[in-house]
């Protein structure tokens, strides 16, 4: 039996996200946005690990942020270059984007925080020799991000079982 997985699009990510798990803000309603108030800038930036070995994918995704405003949180896509088997599980925080796509919302960062954590343990649909894994914030809650740099990343991985980090 062959099963689909959810595709949603970022917006609809956001507030599934934030309605389900009592953090975040819908879109448009970025922290520090109103009428009587300009966007806040805050620096998010992803760091973490990812393995391969036997066509299992282990993901470890720490975002966090450099300030100086604090989030409500953060939306992070990774995509990566093999398809993704159906049927996984993913955390609370996290919802798919397609086969080869999964979203993972942070939970609140304060500037200069502690990183909000998600661990994936993902297979993919054979036993790749190796996959590419490209990470970048798509949600900020509307904030400036004056360093970009360091929430986009693409990363490697053969099939060593070695952690590669980001």
């Amino acid at each position: 039996m062959r099963r689909s997985m959810m595709v949603v699009s970022t917006a609809t990510m956001a507030v599934v996200l934030s309605a389900g798990s009592g953090v975040g803000q819908g879109v448009g309603q970025g922290v520090g946005q109103g009428p009587e108030q300009g966007a806040v800038e805050a620096d998010v930036a992803h760091h973490g690990h990812v393995s391969l070995w036997g066509g299992r994918l282990a993901v470890q995704l720490s975002t966090g942020n450099h300030g100086p405003s604090d989030l409500t949180g953060a939306t992070a896509r990774l995509a990566f270059s093999e398809p993704l088997a159906a049927g996984q599980r993913l955390p609370a925080n996290c919802v798919w984007g397609g086969n080869q796509v999964v979203y993972c919302q942070s939970g609140a960062l304060r500037a200069d925080g502690r990183d909000s954590e998600s661990l994936l343990d993902l297979r993919t649909v054979g036993d790749p020799a190796e996959v590419s894994m490209d990470i970048a914030t798509v949600w900020n809650g509307g904030a400036d991000d004056l360093n970009p740099d360091n929430d986009r990343h693409h990363v490697l991985v053969p099939a060593t079982g070695d952690l590669y980090i980001y």
